[in-house]
Parts: structure tokens; sequence; C-alpha cells
């Protein structure tokens, strides 16, 4: 299963996909489609979806990258594949301008960002929890962006599937660091009828960030990874359900 960004596609040598659960060779808690390497997941079984996901935007398995993510704020800009299993960079954001290298991160609640400068062909991937994007991770891909010579004018992002307002529990430790940053955050958080916590609109708060750094191209894929448990992984759903691990969905985006 792959959704695509409407403004992120029919850009002419680029693709892309917010991949979901299905579609590949894992078992139980894992089926079908789990990309997650840090998973308990037979290894071979991870690789074989990393290898069906590349095949579907036409690379190899190795020069499809992602990073050990560390909900960081960091980007870190690539011109080459590593060996997954020792190289990977421990950030949350990758960018790239090299032809056949395909970049991607990895979800299950937290929100996915793919990026792409159409014209100058300079794109990006970021894995973006609530600690990621208030750290600056989505800040950060956009200025390594630029650093590559991306115009931020001509920047299209679109924020994938993530935890949806609607299930997202959050402490008021956390409203508070959020609203610290800017009291306007306020519009992000809500208390549904009979909740027992606040809740967070991490998707929404996301595309804020792209808006405030200056991109006019962005959108939201508004699919909840919690309550579409056909069609993705949901590291929430599997603490609720008293499940061991859970696999990871990965979104991915190439220059052809």
């Amino acid at each position: 299963m792959k959704i695509l960004a409407d403004n992120l596609s029919g850009h002419e040598g680029i693709s892309h996909g917010f991949f979901g659960a299905r579609g590949g060779v894992s078992k139980g808690i894992y089926k079908t489609l789990n990309c997650g390497q840090g998973s308990k997941d037979h290894p071979d079984h991870v690789l074989s979806n990393r290898q069906i996901v590349a095949n579907d935007l036409g690379v190899n398995a190795d020069h499809l990258v992602s990073p050990y993510q560390v909900h960081s704020g960091e980007a870190m800009i690539v011109d080459h594949p590593w060996l997954q299993d020792v190289e990977r960079p421990r950030l949350d954001a990758l960018v790239t301008k090299t032809t056949g290298l395909a970049i991607g991160v990895m979800t299950a609640d937290c929100a996915p960002v793919l990026f792409c400068d159409p014209e100058a062909k300079i794109i990006g991937a970021a894995h973006a929890g609530w600690r990621g994007a208030f750290g600056g991770v989505l800040d950060d891909t956009i200025e390594k962006m630029c650093s590559l010579g991306a115009n931020r004018q001509n920047i299209a992002a679109t924020v994938g599937p993530a935890i949806s307002l609607e299930i997202y529990e959050v402490g008021d430790e956390f409203r508070d660091n959020i609203l610290q940053e800017d009291q306007d955050n306020a519009r992000f958080f809500a208390k549904p009828a009979g909740a027992r916590k606040v809740h967070f609109d991490l998707q929404a708060y996301a595309s804020h960030r792209l808006i405030a750094a200056g991109l006019e191209n962005t959108g939201i894929i508004a699919h909840c990874t919690f309550q579409l448990k056909d069609q993705y992984f949901s590291y929430r759903r599997s603490q609720a359900s008293g499940q061991a691990d859970y696999g990871r969905q990965i979104s991915a985006i190439v220059i052809g």
C-alpha cells in the first residue's frame, strides 16, 4: 500500500511514497510490509520488504537509506549509500541531490515528512515526532536543502500519516513546553469530551512549523495510524494491545 502526496507528484524525475503496513512478506504482528530495522522481526523479512519498496521507487535495496532515528532536531546531507546495519547515522532527517539514492524514514505514529524542490532536484525526508518537530528537525531539513541550492519558495512538503488529535494523549508538561515556545500553539491542543488528558495535533503542528519556516506549498495526508489498523503500524496501538513489539512503515523519496 502506498499513498502519494499531490504536491510531490507529477514532477519529472522524482518519485515518492508514504508506504503503509501492507504488501510485504512479514508475519504476525509485523504483517506485512515492516521496514523497521530496529524491530524484532526476522532480518530477512525486513530486507525483503525494503527491497519491495526500493523496487517500487526504481532503485536497488542498498540504495534505499534511512537513519537510526533518535528524535533529534538534526538533518544530514547524504550522497552515497551505507551499510544499513552498521553505518546508519543517529539523527532524524536526510537530504540529497544524488540521483538514484532513495532516502526514507520509519514511523509508527510519529509524522513522516517528505520534501522536494522539483526545479533544483533536491529532496528531503524527515521523522517528526513531537520532540523532533519541536526541536527543529523540519527547519534543519529545509536549511540543508537550501545549502545544496534549493529555493525555499520552490520546496514542496507533505506531512504523512501519523497519530491523530483524536487519539494522541499528552501530559501537562508536554503542553507547557509547547506553549512556552509560543502561546498561539494552544490551537494544537484539545480535550475531547470524556478524555482524561489533553490531546495534541501532531500533523497540524508539523505543518505549522513548515509554514513558519517559509514554505508555501505544504500538505497533510490526514490518515491516523492508530485508527486505521488495517493500513498502518502504530506504536500506541501495539502498547494498548499488549504486544511486545511493533512494525514500522517507511516513507521515502528519490530523484530518478
